[in-house]
């Protein structure tokens, strides 16, 4: 594995969650990351390397159209992977590609302009493990 994160959750220092509610509080956007938060990302490979992203995206997510939207814009960026329900509401993505082109998907899960509405994204980095071409739905 290459690294853990919580996009939205814990700062680097503290480690505790910080809810939309707190961001809003601190005058940011519903998708915005704090400063700490993308220092997290700093290990991962180069951009042009493969990589296996895997976000669990927690939210109105599930009745919206979010799994359509994702492999929309995962097609649109190139990446191989899956976009599939779970049974705690949240949305399950994984996607296979240039670990530039990951966190280009990565920023729009987080960004605004998403079906529904996204409150947290929880992200883990991964080698890639191959596997068919093109982005599902399940």
């Amino acid at each position: 594995m290459i690294s853990d994160a919580d996009m939205t959750g814990g700062d680097l220092a503290g480690g505790g969650e910080i809810t939309a509610g707190e961001r809003a509080g601190r005058g940011m956007a519903s998708g915005e990351m704090l400063s700490g938060e993308m220092a997290r990302l700093g290990s991962e490979p180069a951009g042009d390397a493969p990589a296996r992203l895997t976000a669990w995206i927690a939210g109105r997510v599930q009745g919206v159209g979010f799994r359509w939207w994702v492999r929309a814009r995962a097609l649109e960026l190139g990446l191989a992977g899956s976009a599939e329900n779970l049974e705690d509401g949240r949305v399950k993505v994984i996607a296979e590609g240039p670990v530039a082109r990951c966190r280009e998907l990565l920023a729009l899960l987080a960004g605004p302009g998403t079906p529904g509405h996204v409150t947290r994204v929880t992200q883990r980095w991964d080698d890639p493990h191959g596997g068919p071409a093109g982005f599902a739905e399940r």
